[in-house]
């Protein structure tokens, strides 16, 4: 067995791959894993990360997924954790996503025991929070993304439920120095000096991997590393799951042969995020920039790097000999958090403050992208319009209790109960000998650091035992160390709370931890608000399609070279009609099809890596759509063709489908 890192402790420089204290052999241990497709309108849709008003989907690089695993003890108890594609879960998928699981299975999986999570996609659609602020960009709430979100993320839990039967689980850690970068190294240099000393690099460098079995078959990772899902920037207007979601794809589809459209993938790969909020991917801190200057191939590469770590960690887990689940979670309303010296750096009692959004946050991460829009006298916005405008008065004690941050928004006190959440979740599950911490925002490197430390002592487990996930059930911006927002740089006056939000979720995490340790309760807490009244939405519906002058829907505006080699790229253009009509979840836009024994196979679709699915609108009601495949090396030599799958609405409102086909030609 390894040796066990002790709870608190610094590891030295270059950890050992493990450090599990495990607990005496278990048995009874059941898992099952699921996937499904959440892939939101790739045209015409505000994308959410950057909040910028002009990047609006224009087509599809790889669709976006959600990926379940469920765990259960010989008592029956049981955990739920999902992994999404997308920026964030918001508290109204969450909220939807819960009521859904209670029809379809009753008090199985509750809030206290399923845990969502986001790899926080820069490249994913907007639109499905029911808090204002998160859909200024995208003008407004959509229908189309909450739904696609929560379908799949049921979707794939319910897959992962009907798949449960006997398992077993091991933990791996590696080292991975060159997928991450500190953005924000002034503030995290504030630290005191044993945090800094636990990251010598100024980053978290560990890979941590939970590997399932099945039956003696290797069934699913969750492989969690703290970098930004950022590698794609502002100016690309393709839907993607950005490094993570490639991530997973590489190692689902290129290494384990996983298709999905052919029914239930037996290997499930996500890659989660942990307490990445300072740590980005763009390695010479410009979008864009590193380890190249094309964010297509920084977005491969970032994500192979990830793959070859966590294959790594997943090679030398060791066997958990606990089988134990169990979960505890609490509601804390961050507004307004009495917290004890215990957990303030001063050892005085705090408190926290309404939200409210600071001029740093409005400037945005020059490394990575903007944030909020901040709107400069006379721009408009009807989103802000409807809702009455963002004037509201920020008082002396709200200035004051926010110091040192120049508060430029109140958005905490914004009618009609504020613009962002202040009733939040927080969370612990337990998988076997491991905690998983999952915290409602992004949460810096020393920020995790110190929530695992405050969960670990409670539980009197090393620190190695302690997960911390950031990016779980709700969003809420930021969280820093009070010693990080006193820098004010973009994290700091992300951190709406004001100074003391750290210390609150510190304390009352040691609640949770405690009740896990001797099997008690604790109070739930405030319930989360309703916000789904009022959801105005300024994004303008399908009204018809027509083809362009003189054609029909599928016509084939471009064909194909007639040969291709590995390297080079198929381009074809078609006639279609507006990617909303359907969404096509769970089937494509595109195949790249194959001749074999006189018929056509599928060899590619939307979902991998060497296509693109561009859209376009052409006039008032046509469109383009424009699809290129940059054949891979190793491609079989043959005939090949590329269709098109499509979808047209009608001056009466009816859709129906069409197809297009290219012309033949060799590979």
């Amino acid at each position: 067995m390894l040796a066990a890192i002790g709870a608190g402790t610094a590891p030295a420089a270059t950890p050992s791959p493990a450090g599990l204290r495990r607990s005496p052999q278990g048995a009874g241990l059941r898992v099952g894993v699921g996937i499904s497709d959440v892939t939101g309108p790739v045209a015409e849709n505000g994308m959410m990360g950057y909040s910028s008003f002009e990047q609006k989907s224009q087509g599809l690089h790889q669709r976006t997924r959600a990926r379940a695993y469920v765990f259960a003890d010989a008592a029956d108890a049981r955990v739920v954790y999902v992994c999404v594609d997308t920026c964030m879960v918001f508290q109204s998928v969450h909220d939807a996503v819960l009521r859904r699981l209670h029809d379809a299975f009753g008090g199985t999986y509750t809030e206290r025991n399923v845990m969502l999570t986001a790899v926080h996609s820069h490249a994913a659609c907007g639109g499905a929070s029911h808090d204002y602020a998160y859909n200024l960009a995208i003008m407004g709430f959509q229908q189309q993304v909450f739904d696609s979100e929560v379908n799949g993320i049921v979707e794939a839990i319910t897959a992962a439920h009907k798949t449960l039967s006997p398992g077993s689980i091991a933990y791996g850690r590696s080292e991975l120095t060159d997928a991450s970068v500190n953005r924000s190294r002034v503030a995290f240099d504030r630290n005191p000096q044993r945090d800094k000393d636990y990251y010598p690099l100024g980053i978290d460098t560990s890979m941590r991997t939970l590997r399932i079995t099945q039956g003696g078959k290797d069934v699913g990772a969750i492989n969690w590393f703290a970098t930004h899902c950022a590698s794609l920037t502002n100016e690309n207007y393709l839907i993607s799951g950005d490094n993570k979601g490639a991530a997973a794809y590489f190692w689902e589809h290129d290494i384990k042969g996983v298709r999905y459209l052919d029914g239930s993938p037996e290997f499930v790969a996500a890659f989660p995020q942990t307490n990445s909020g300072d740590m980005s991917p763009n390695l010479h801190l410009e979008p864009g920039k590193g380890p190249t200057d094309d964010e297509f191939e920084n977005t491969r590469i970032i994500g192979e790097r990830q793959v070859a770590a966590a294959r790594k960690a997943y090679a030398d887990a060791d066997p958990m000999s606990s089988t134990t689940i169990d979960s505890r979670v609490m509601y804390l309303d961050m507004a307004n958090q009495v917290v004890d010296g215990r957990f303030t750096p001063d050892g005085q009692q705090r408190r926290t403050a309404p939200a409210c959004v600071g001029a740093a946050m409005s400037a945005g991460s020059t490394e990575d992208g903007p944030a909020i829009p901040l709107f400069p006298e006379g721009a408009r916005n009807p989103m802000v319009d409807a809702l009455g405008g963002m004037n509201a008065p920020v008082p002396n004690w709200l200035a004051d209790a926010q110091a040192p941050k120049l508060v430029l928004v109140a958005v905490g006190l914004l009618p009609p109960d504020g613009w962002v959440p202040h009733v939040l979740k927080i969370q612990i599950i337990r998988i076997g000998d491991l905690y998983v911490v999952g915290g409602p925002a992004e949460f810096t490197i020393v920020s995790g650091l110190r929530i695992r430390r405050t969960v670990a002592e409670e539980l009197g487990v090393p620190l190695e035992n302690v997960i911390f996930q950031g990016y779980a059930n709700s969003y809420s911006s930021y969280c820093t160390t009070p010693e990080e927002y006193e820098a004010q740089q973009y994290e700091g006056g992300s951190t709406l709370f004001g100074r003391n939000t750290l210390p609150a979720y510190q304390q009352g995490y040691a609640q949770l931890a405690v009740a896990l340790r001797t099997g008690g309760e604790v109070p739930r807490g405030p319930a989360p608000r309703d916000m789904s009244g009022f959801q105005p939405n300024f994004v303008a519906g399908v009204t018809f399609d027509e083809p362009t002058p003189g054609r029909a829907f599928g016509d084939v505006l471009v064909q194909p070279k007639p040969r291709a080699a590995a390297g080079e790229q198929v381009v074809v253009e078609f006639v279609t009609g507006h990617p909303k009509n359907n969404l096509r979840h769970g089937a494509t836009f595109l195949e790249v099809q194959r001749q074999e024994g006189g018929r056509w196979i599928r060899h590619a679709d939307d979902g991998d890596w060497s296509t693109k699915y561009r859209w376009r609108r052409e006039g008032s009601n046509a469109s383009v759509a424009r699809i290129t495949w940059d054949v891979p090396k190793g491609t079989p030599s043959g005939r090949y063709r590329i269709q098109h799958f499509g979808d047209q609405k009608a001056r009466d409102g009816k859709i129906s489908e069409f197809t297009g086909t290219s012309a033949e030609f060799t590979v």
